[in-house]
């Protein structure tokens, strides 16, 4: 189905898939859901409850650096082989990733750029995500699917991810754009991060595009006519090179997904984030309106 030039399914394709019982080793659906504490909800227990039919559960913070202090940063290439090989994922498996958020897609995408990341091209959106699955009326199952475990290999992209010495020395050298996909609030150094102990602002020279003006109404991505005016008018060149970031990696992938829907498919993502960056970067590098809102 030119399976590396879409990066979305709908709902309906999906349906009719599972439908025709082709949901196995040629084609594997993951709910990748993901919660912040204060969003109050329990994502293993909700896909227990119910699921798009044949779906596996997908752990971002399992299938994570497990050594690293900062959230969910990414595994060794053997470990991610390991851990999507035992949810029965193979190298000509077609990967289906969606997420049960009230938004439509907010962790899926995180998932999609881990497969791509790790040379697995064959991955899709589910367009929506279950909230459009289920306001289409689709099938849901509370059966646990046990896929025979496949094996996977990968190999990392390097060029897509970047860390906190990559993003310090490109405040000098400019050799990236750096897009922030967290609120306008959050970015200003206004509203406070969700994240205890982290107060929040942005890295210098960072243009802000928030992760749900990427989605419509209905929480699907915008159409590319709509994402490259979103770019434009955010001043991001999609001719050059862009790296994402957000609060610790996860909806910064909304960016890259939008950019590979516009024909820039190189974007990367800092993957330690705004939670690494105020950890470790100084006191003048961590931009905020707030000090100056207190003095006006």
């Amino acid at each position: 189905m030119g399976l590396q030039a879409r990066a979305l399914v709908s709902a309906k394709w999906l349906s009719n898939m599972v439908q025709s019982n082709l949901v196995g080793p040629r084609l594997r659906l993951l709910d990748t859901s993901w919660y912040l504490p204060m969003m109050n909800r329990d994502a293993q227990k909700e896909f227990k409850r119910g699921h798009i039919p044949g779906a596996s559960f997908f752990d971002i913070d399992a299938c994570s650096d497990r050594n690293s202090k900062f959230d969910h940063m990414l595994p060794t290439e053997q470990f991610f082989a390991d851990y999507v090989g035992a949810l029965g994922i193979g190298g000509d498996s077609h990967v289906v990733v969606y997420d049960a958020s009230d938004f439509g897609l907010f962790t899926c995408t995180r998932v999609w750029w881990m497969f791509r990341l790790f040379g697995h091209a064959q991955v899709s959106v589910l367009n929506g995500g279950f909230r459009d699955w289920l306001k289409g009326g689709y099938p849901v199952s509370g059966a646990s699917a046990r896929p025979e475990a496949a094996r996977f290999t990968a190999s990392m992209n390097r060029s897509w991810v970047k860390s906190f010495e990559n993003i310090s020395d490109n405040i000098e050298t400019q050799r990236f754009q750096v897009v922030d996909v967290r609120p306008h609030e959050r970015f200003r150094g206004l509203e406070p991060e969700p994240r205890e102990g982290i107060q929040p602002g942005h890295i210098p020279g960072s243009k802000c595009m928030p992760f749900l003006e990427f989605l419509d109404d209905d929480g699907m991505m915008l159409s590319p006519e709509r994402l490259r005016k979103f770019f434009e008018e955010s001043n991001v060149d999609l001719s050059q090179p862009i790296s994402g970031t957000c609060g610790s990696g996860v909806t910064a992938c909304h960016m890259v997904l939008a950019a590979h829907l516009c024909g820039a498919p190189d974007a990367s993502v800092y993957d330690g984030s705004w939670y690494e960056w105020f950890a470790k970067a100084p006191p003048e590098h961590v931009v905020s309106e707030v000090d100056r809102e207190r003095r006006g």
